[in-house]
């Protein structure tokens, strides 16, 4: 950030107090944040004595010291007096908390995961197919393709790469950065679920899930949202349906009883079964 002439008041704002209106220590509260991402700082990291942050974003040392009481009480920043300002550690928010607490082979839990999954990879799908860039559909068909070659080819590992891949693709082509970054979580702790509540069981066709890619892909590349949006719904319930059924099975094998899955073909004429 270039240093800026220092002053006494906020920036230009309309006068009075009418919503245009923003107190100085707001403004300058907002120049710091822009400041800490703009020099990559990461948690941890000192920042400049008071005096060179209010030279940095061009306000008075007093609005600025302001601005670090009220972001040091939101958590970003860490005053330790006589030794500096720092970028705060992350609290474990009540996100962090259930995430360190998830119990991949509770079946209630891997319910509550897939349903939220599914509300938020059909409203992937639906933006991506509205807002993704030539680049970013490229991607998405990539991850299609790749997926579709390792099913061919019965390689599990491979497949479940490109299934990331796809899935990461999507969100990203939704161009919205808390989507991409949730999405990922969840495809985290889904591996789990496969690595450790479903050890040692098959997954579904591999085939089938990468036909769904297929389609899907086609459908956001196409512009296609409401269409996209339905084929993610289908893919999401078949993943759902698989792992309900063989966590039931391994948690209690001799009451199990297998349930027809349901069926549901696209206008393509592919299965809607999925692994994945």
């Amino acid at each position: 950030m270039t240093r800026a002439v220092r002053s006494t008041a906020p920036a230009p704002q309309p006068s009075g107090d009418g919503p245009g209106y923003r107190p100085g220590y707001e403004v300058a509260a907002e120049r710091i944040l822009e400041h800490l991402v703009l020099a990559g700082l990461e948690p941890g990291a000192r920042l400049p004595t008071e005096r060179d942050l209010a030279d940095q974003v061009g306000m008075s040392r007093t609005v600025v010291r302001e601005a670090v009481k009220i972001l040091s009480a939101l958590g970003r920043l860490s005053v330790h007096k006589g030794r500096g300002i720092y970028v705060a550690q992350p609290d474990q928010s009540s996100w962090q908390h259930s995430l360190t607490h998830f119990l991949p082979a509770d079946l209630h839990q891997v319910d509550e995961l897939f349903e939220f999954r599914r509300h938020l990879e059909t409203t992937t799908a639906r933006l991506a197919a509205q807002r993704a860039t030539p680049a970013q559909v490229k991607a998405v068909r990539a991850a299609a393709h790749q997926s579709a070659r390792a099913a061919q080819q019965d390689d599990t590992d491979a497949f479940s790469h490109a299934d990331d891949t796809f899935h990461t693709a999507i969100a990203t082509a939704a161009n919205n950065s808390f989507f991409a970054a949730t999405i990922d979580t969840l495809r985290r702790l889904q591996r789990q679920v496969t690595a450790i509540g479903l050890a040692g069981l098959a997954g579904g066709s591999l085939r089938d899930a990468a036909a769904q890619h297929e389609v899907i892909a086609h459908a956001i590349a196409s512009g296609e949202p409401g269409h996209a949006d339905t084929l993610m719904a289908h893919h999401i319930d078949r993943t759902t349906h698989q792992f309900q059924r063989h966590i039931r099975h391994r948690i209690t094998p001799t009451i199990s009883t297998p349930t027809p899955e349901p069926h549901t073909t696209t206008r393509e004429g592919h299965s809607c079964e999925s692994p994945t």
